[in-house]
């Protein structure tokens, strides 16, 4: 049972998800990119050079196990959740930014994503198995990020009033698929859990905060509009822990490998919302000192 839910129930659940993300897309989502290339090209760069460089440096600060290790640098070279565009809209963020980022960010993830958990499995697990290095298990992450993304598009290309009903009900499907995978892979691991939650715990919620901090203000820093700067911090902030689940357990076999994404999936949800809070609090308070 347990199997067939990793082999089967898993991809499909992620693919639902990312079909869900591609019924929100269109090639305007694409081209709109050059239109704010400084915020793009800046959120890009915290997304995949300055995280994986974070999570490495916390991964070594806090002594992981090198199974947790690799998980953690799994999670960090996955692109943006689809939940990154909910929080946008709820805190003031520019959506349309989010929806360009997680495009882009979802087709660059397809080298990016083997790469980096590539060279966590050397450092960390020499002689481990190897993710993007065998041409079908390149063509395996391929499938599971971008084809359903594509036919998601498709039909928003071909039945756009179809797509847009769609958009409530796939996203509260994508809740509830997002809530089950995590279970799972919790119920599998309990005692490999149960050892490491403390670090677990630790580790996740810093990478978010920093994840998030990152990705607000140094675009701000960098003289981004807040509303994009909002975007990307959302999207920087708010990695796709299904897709990092989903991945370990189905492409490289391991359950232990999505613990890390389990427990940031779980935990995400609070940080990033406390995040918004501050944010929207900080924005309020300067308004009212300059009024």
């Amino acid at each position: 049972m347990g199997s067939t839910l990793t082999t089967i129930g898993l991809p499909v659940a992620l693919g639902i998800i990312m079909f869900g993300l591609g019924l929100t897309l269109t090639l305007g989502d694409f081209a709109r990119v050059g239109k704010h290339p400084k915020a793009v090209i800046i959120a890009l760069v915290c997304q995949l050079l300055l995280l994986p460089a974070i999570c490495f440096g916390l991964v070594l600060a806090l002594q992981l196990p090198p199974v947790l290790a690799v998980g953690m640098l799994l999670l960090a070279a996955s692109p943006g959740g689809t939940t990154a565009n909910l929080y946008s809209h709820l805190f003031g963020g520019d959506v349309a930014l989010n929806i360009s980022l997680t495009a882009v960010n979802s087709v660059i993830a397809v080298v990016t994503l083997p790469i980096i958990t590539n060279l966590a499995i050397a450092f960390f697990m020499p002689g481990g198995d190897q993710l993007g290095l065998q041409f079908s298990k390149a063509l395996e992450v391929f499938a599971i990020v971008l084809l359903p993304v594509a036919l998601g598009m498709l039909v928003r290309w071909w039945r756009p009033k179809f797509a847009d009903a769609m958009n409530k009900p796939v996203r509260i499907a994508s809740v509830v698929i997002l809530v089950v995978v995590i279970a799972g892979a919790v119920y599998s691991n309990l005692e490999l859990l149960a050892t490491h939650i403390g670090s677990l715990a630790l580790i996740t919620v810093l990478f978010c905060v920093i994840s998030l901090t990152v990705g607000y203000f140094v675009p701000r820093w960098l003289g981004v509009r807040r509303s994009e700067a909002i975007a990307s911090g959302f999207e920087i902030g708010i990695h796709n822990a299904t897709l990092s689940i989903v991945i370990a357990q189905t492409v490289l076999g391991s359950e232990e490998l999505s613990l890390p994404a389990a427990v940031y999936g779980v935990l995400m949800f609070f940080v990033a919302a406390g995040f918004g809070f501050i944010i929207r609090a900080r924005s309020s308070e300067r308004e009212s000192v300059a009024a």
